[in-house]
């Protein structure tokens, strides 16, 4: 079992944050071999799909490499030229832009996309001798050294198996047209491939299974590491900042949210007209005041508006009392003693409204600390 720094057998399966930490370090799975492998697959469906194209391409480099007695060298040569060079930009578009998508797409499977700055930073200790005397004989050296016999094994053999077999064609190609040449090259092209996915197949597999058991084996931890993450994610003045900040942050909405469903309940919704709106209930036999349903400001005091006339509670503008009762108030409790009087006048102005009796709106005596502006700042005097 590999040990930590204290000394402890590393045992435990590493935690989120540790495999987290690990990637922005760079450490992710990935094979070189299977990159290998889906890109000679993928240069073998190119050549395969391609068809014919091997002949055709063979029979247009043959005439470009032709002209006329009649023509002019110097101009026929460039053109020529011109020709091939834009046929082999676009042999290299189609063959290189669907490997750099395979390529792409495999890492994405083994081990995901990363991108990890961490792991292309210059470190001085890469630059010390003796630790790289240790590399070269750590495990990671003697499976390395594995995978080139087997490469040279298995693939050295595939490709001697194959083109031994090709030998009698290939002394037949230069007797040949271009095109039918071509055509011979190609498919033993692709024979040879074939042969070598077989044996990189065998590479990968194992190289793949290798890389994935070393990563999680690096990432490893002991009790007494597991130990001090907890401390350190729990002891986190940052953390505990955050998870404070999210909780008051749902309460506040949750909060919010059933303040708006209070709102046709209400008894009068007292606005600024626009900024502020406080929804009041007055039952005598539930509290001794009235109670702060629900109030808000700019798009809230919208919504609590809307609410209102939704549900028929009578709105009136007192645009001072408003702002008294949202810098001085809370929801679900009872409105400040010092407002007493000027919401008891407003209560009763909305009693006889909603009972189709004249009335005027009151004058409202409204403490002068309690004055405020917009803003919550004491309003200044006149």
């Amino acid at each position: 079992m590999a040990e930590g720094d204290d000394g402890q057998e590393k045992t435990e399966d590493p935690t989120p944050r540790r495999k987290e930490q690990a990637r922005e370090d760079g450490k992710v799975v990935t094979s070189k071999e299977v990159f290998v492998l889906f890109s000679i697959i993928s240069a073998m469906a190119i050549i395969s799909a391609a068809g014919s194209m091997g002949e055709t391409l063979a029979g247009s480099w043959a005439s470009w490499l032709r002209w006329d007695s009649s023509e002019q060298l110097d101009s026929i040569i460039i053109q020529r030229l011109k020709e091939a060079l834009w046929a082999l930009f676009l042999i290299g578009m189609g063959i290189g832009i669907p490997m750099l998508a395979l390529t792409i797409g495999v890492q994405a499977a083994m081990g995901g996309l990363n991108w990890a700055p961490k792991a292309m930073a210059f470190k001085p200790d890469k630059m010390d001798p003796l630790k790289g005397l240790k590399r070269m004989v750590s495990m990671k050296s003697l499976v390395e050294l594995g995978k080139a016999l087997m490469k040279v094994g298995l693939l050295g053999g595939a490709a001697y198996g194959v083109l031994l077999s090709q030998i009698p064609e290939m002394e037949l190609m230069y007797t040949m047209a271009p095109g039918p040449a071509a055509a011979m090259f190609q498919s033993g092209v692709i024979r040879l491939l074939s042969a070598l996915i077989v044996g990189l197949l065998v590479i990968g597999v194992v190289d793949y299974g290798y890389q994935f058991y070393s990563l999680n084996k690096s990432l490893k931890m002991s009790r007494q590491e597991l130990k001090d993450e907890a401390k350190q994610t729990e002891g986190s003045p940052e953390l505990k900042g955050a998870i404070r900040r999210r909780q008051m942050e749902a309460s506040q909405g949750a909060k919010r949210a059933k303040a708006l469903d209070d709102v046709p309940n209400a008894t009068a919704v007292i606005t600024n007209p626009t900024h502020f709106a406080i929804a009041l209930r007055y039952a005598p036999e539930e509290a001794d005041a009235p109670i702060i349903l629900a109030m808000g400001r700019g798009a809230m005091a919208h919504r609590i508006m809307e609410r209102a006339s939704k549900a028929r509670v009578t709105t009136v503008q007192a645009p001072p009392l408003a702002r008294a009762l949202y810098y001085t108030g809370q929801i679900g409790e009872m409105i400040p003693e010092a407002l007493f009087v000027a919401v008891a006048a407003i209560l009763a102005h909305v009693y006889r409204l909603d009972h189709d009796m004249p009335t005027d709106m009151p004058d409202l005596d409204i403490p002068k600390e309690l004055r405020l502006d917009e803003h919550g700042r004491p309003e200044k005097e006149a």
